[in-house]
């Protein structure tokens, strides 16, 4: 038994990080193509873009671990299938089930671990990641002037290039425009040529023109002429210098992301979501308290008392009164009615937000145990298929496992954003892709353990030639 689980175990374990490894690199490929245009152009270091792709991945397990779990399980068994290796292992009196116990404790030991991940170090990486992916998309392209177009990378100038030499710093039909906010006027300078360069430290960027011609516009002295001054000259060689403090990557602070729902574990999303509710619960009554204050010709009752027999009201409340008092009383009845309306309305908005967020809560708390559920499942329906199919590599398995993680994926996505939007519980829609698939599971095991023909083509081929004939046999007269 000892030699058999030890093939099984190396059997399994290679594919598995092979393949885990593929699907990180596919989803990282993904998570490039997304983000190329915010990491392309802008002069990070190399350890920035390579930080990033770190946690990225890191981020990534939650979808690549199920994935690996269910493929690689499919090709251990498949391969084993295939040479025979586990004809061999139930000649020898030894079942499947029996034969899989090392792969259950190996997956149960990688469902805990991805629990502890998920809980322990996926709330740091999430942090890591978000925080350092919006400062790097809000960082400045370095690329500061690109030919043919105007370009407003610093503030108050637009300086446009017609054409650029191969050297990148060598220009050629320059034209700046630039507007003075203090007094609100505007300088235009144009140029024949230029030589782009920026100071050590990248501390400012320095246009050096040559041959050009620079327009000012200034206001008039107000004691003798209100009327703005415009000034011409020309010039062989100048120099404009623009700071590029705004271009270097600022780390935002780290305070501002630990309220973020992706960065808490079990621990701190109990306390938020418990004290959302009760924030929303004192909300809940105090609003009811000002909206029975405002009805005041209706009884309003509180939803835990039941009104068996309400009073009737009155056939006519106006009768009796002058026509101008009846006017206002319904001018005044009118504009209460609508205040009313308006702060129920908004009291509804604020109960749906917070309905929101607390469902948000939730749903990042059960994620941290479908993962795990989810490795448990997946290889509960790729073992047995892997023996059923009897076919390894990197073929027919890789489809099979591709489709059922679709089914678990889509049947996931659509629970996740039912609870969103509230048509289902948080139990439900997060568990509902795991109760699909683990009776899938259970009823491929039982397939493999009774030596199916499911997937056979030469055995449904024989049965519908045997109920051909059978028919024919029947309609003789």
């Amino acid at each position: 038994m000892k030699k058999i689980h030890l093939l099984i175990l190396k059997s399994f374990i290679r594919p598995f990080i092979v393949t885990f490894f593929i699907v990180m690199f596919v989803l990282l490929m993904l998570f490039l193509f997304k983000y190329i245009d915010d990491l392309i152009g802008k002069g990070f270091e190399w350890y920035i873009i390579l930080q990033l792709m770190l946690y990225a991945s890191a981020t990534n397990v939650s979808m690549a671990l199920p994935l690996s779990v269910l493929l690689s399980s499919i090709m251990t068994y498949g391969n084993l299938g295939e040479n025979y290796e586990l004809v061999a292992i139930k000649s020898a009196g030894i079942s499947l089930t029996r034969a899989m116990y090392p792969m259950v404790i190996i997956v149960t030991l990688l469902s805990i671990s991805a629990f502890i991940f998920s809980d322990y170090m996926l709330p740091v990486v999430n942090y890591k990641y978000y925080s350092l992916l919006y400062d790097v998309r809000q960082q400045k392209t370095s690329f500061l002037i690109s030919e043919g177009v105007f370009n407003n990378s610093f503030t108050n100038y637009s300086i446009r290039v017609k054409h650029k030499d191969p050297d990148g710093q060598t220009l050629h039909g320059v034209m700046i425009y630039e507007r003075n906010p203090n007094n609100n006027t505007n300088n235009v300078t144009f140029a024949e040529d230029g030589v782009m360069y920026r100071t050590p430290g990248d501390l400012y960027l320095v246009l050096k023109l040559k041959k050009g011609i620079r327009y000012e516009e200034s206001p008039g002295e107000p004691a003798y002429n209100t009327r703005q001054r415009f000034t011409r000259f020309r010039f062989d060689s100048t120099e404009q210098k623009f700071s590029l403090e705004g271009f270097k990557m600022k780390r935002t602070s780290e305070s501002e992301w630990r309220s973020s729902i992706q960065m808490m574990n079990l621990k701190l999303l109990n306390i938020y979501q418990d004290s959302s509710i009760r924030a929303l619960n004192k909300r809940l009554n105090n609003n009811y308290l000002t909206i029975s204050g405002q009805l005041r010709y209706f009884t309003v009752p509180h939803k835990s008392a039941a009104v068996k027999n309400p009073k009737p009201a009155k056939a006519d409340i106006l009768a009796g009164m002058r026509p101008d008092e009846k006017q206002m009383i319904v001018q005044n009845a009118q504009r209460e009615a609508e205040n009313v309306k308006g702060m129920l309305k908004g009291m509804i908005d604020d109960y749906k937000e917070s309905s929101k967020d607390i469902r948000r809560y939730s749903i990042e708390y059960q994620k941290k145990f479908t993962l795990s559920a989810a490795c448990l499942a997946l290889f509960l329906i790729g073992a047995p298929l892997g023996a059923i199919i009897r076919k390894g590599g990197l073929g027919l398995p890789v489809v099979v496992a591709v489709i059922f993680f679709l089914i678990y994926y889509i049947i996931g996505t659509i629970g996740e954003k039912s609870v969103k939007e509230g048509g289902l519980s948080p139990i439900v829609g997060m568990w509902i892709s795991i109760a699909v698939l683990t009776p899938i599971g259970l009823f491929l095991s039982y397939k493999a353990a009774t030596d199916s023909v499911l997937f056979d083509t030469e055995a449904y081929k024989r049965y519908f030639q045997k109920l051909a004939r059978f028919r024919k046999t029947t309609i003789k007269p």
